[in-house]
């Protein structure tokens, strides 16, 4: 396993790490959690992403029954959540969904921390930007929460760069813990955002990434070419599905497929070490809801040192067109 720092932190990530979103509780019941964890961690991974809106409260509560049965020493491991969406949605929620506003902020932690059965999180995640509430409200609310101890360090999640400076910016003005990481979506089909839009941040505030979705939902692995196949995540998402069988990137996939023979790999692979070749992700998220898919996406980092310069060339060459 490679570690790399979180941002200008001196906390270390590893290059993969495990995610949460859609499986647990979902497809992954607690002792099927505890085999998968166990296996990342005896990887090393060190690094288990989760969000207080996956399965509504119970992936968290999930991977806290996991997390209380393997007993890993606590320095040993960094656990996230992020926050937004809410968990009740009923008509007098209305401080409690969709905001990052003070009062939800707070109290949303305090559950999560329930629920994982700790006493912090590592990493919590503004999940989404919030247009209706102040930029400062939520960023003294931030930094009141690492003071508190509840939390150790904070980022964004699917922010836009003016949005992540302008958190910095008045966190660097009041002395305040500043943004330090941010989660996007970033795989070889969706990229400009980390390419582009972020370009300047990386330098400038010293941002790190923890990206999700390195397998585009699974479509990067290739079993979409043919159809949906039953009990797949196109089978029991119905809004990925025209994503995921659209002809245009499965040709793009089939493209790939000679490289990833080429390396002595798999086509999920090749998709996951493509993004550990970039300097500024931290940490690629993973998900897995079996052994085998965890095994095989572990085994990514074998083929990272035989992506060449030449061979980068020729993924770019194939996937640019269509990349987002």
């Amino acid at each position: 396993m490679h570690y790399n720092r979180l941002g200008r932190s001196g906390l270390q990530v590893s290059a993969l790490s495990l995610g949460s979103w859609i499986t647990y509780h979902n497809q992954v019941d607690t002792g099927a959690a505890v085999e998968l964890m166990a296996q990342a961690y005896d990887a090393g991974v060190n690094f288990f992403d989760n969000a207080e809106v996956y399965a509504k409260g119970e992936s968290e509560r999930v991977m806290g029954e996991a997390l209380k049965k393997l007993n890993w020493p606590r320095l040993n491991y960094i656990v996230s959540s992020k926050f937004f969406w809410g968990l009740d949605r009923d008509g007098n929620a209305v401080n409690r969904k969709d905001t990052l506003n003070r009062k939800y902020l707070m109290q949303a932690l305090d559950g999560s921390l329930q629920r994982m059965q700790l006493d912090f999180i590592d990493l919590i995640y503004c999940h989404r930007p919030d247009p209706h509430t102040p930029i400062e409200e939520t960023v003294w609310a931030m930094h009141d929460l690492i003071q508190q101890g509840k939390a150790l360090y904070w980022g964004t999640s699917e922010w836009a760069a003016d949005e992540i400076r302008a958190a910095y910016e008045i966190a660097e003005r009041h002395h305040l813990h500043k943004p330090l990481m941010e989660q996007p979506q970033y795989h070889l089909l969706h990229r400009k955002r980390v390419e582009q839009e972020y370009a300047r941040l990386y330098d400038e505030i010293g941002l790190g990434l923890t990206t999700w979705s390195p397998l585009a939902s699974g479509l990067l692995t290739g079993k979409y070419r043919q159809g949906v196949p039953a009990g797949s995540r196109g089978d029991n998402q119905e809004w990925l599905r025209a994503q995921l069988v659209d002809p245009a990137r499965n040709a793009v996939v089939a493209q790939l497929e000679p490289i990833a023979q080429e390396l002595g790999g798999t086509l999920a692979q090749l998709a996951v070490a493509w993004i550990t070749k970039n300097p500024r992700v931290s940490t690629v998220i993973l998900g897995a809801s079996k052994a085998s898919q965890l095994s095989d996406n572990l085994g990514a980092l074998a083929l990272r040192d035989k992506l060449t310069p030449e061979l980068m060339a020729r993924i770019d060459a194939i996937c640019q067109p269509l990349a987002q």
